[in-house]
């Protein structure tokens, strides 16, 4: 189990730079309006930032990493892991888009570690894991 932690931690980390990336691009597009007469360009130019673009191929690359891991790890250990991706985007927000943080931030990103600790070391998981049966003998034994 633990042999998948560091695509995990790919997984997590890709998430959070897909949504700095897609930050990014809405920064510099910058405010907007959507109404009858603005939608169609305003959905182009949001559709056409390479930050975007950037962002979206990077979360496409994180939810690939993510379907292998979930092929091969119980959900109840990959998932919680994920919210390590709120640690990640706030060292992003504050030391690149300069946002500020406060003793909330921080003691909720402290809580979310712990939790993600006591599910990390919550005990071996292969021993509980029950055998993925496919789909196609999964139809098979139903019409028995």
């Amino acid at each position: 189990m633990l042999k998948f932690v560091p695509l995990i931690l790919f997984v997590v980390t890709t998430n959070a730079i897909s949504q700095a990336l897609l930050k990014q691009g809405m920064v510099t597009i910058g405010r907007f309006e959507v109404n009858s007469n603005t939608a169609l360009a305003t959905g182009l130019r949001i559709a056409t930032d390479p930050w975007v673009i950037s962002g979206l191929v990077v979360m496409a690359i994180s939810m690939a990493a993510h379907l292998y891991v979930l092929s091969r790890v119980p959900l109840t250990f990959a998932f919680p892991f994920i919210a390590l991706s709120y640690v990640v985007v706030l060292a992003i927000g504050y030391f690149i888009f300069h946002e500020s943080l406060n003793f909330y931030h921080f003691a909720g990103t402290a809580f979310i570690m712990l939790g993600i600790s006591f599910i990390g070391f919550a005990g071996d998981y292969s021993a509980s894991t029950p055998k993925a049966v496919p789909l196609s003998a999964q139809e098979n034994s139903s019409d028995a």
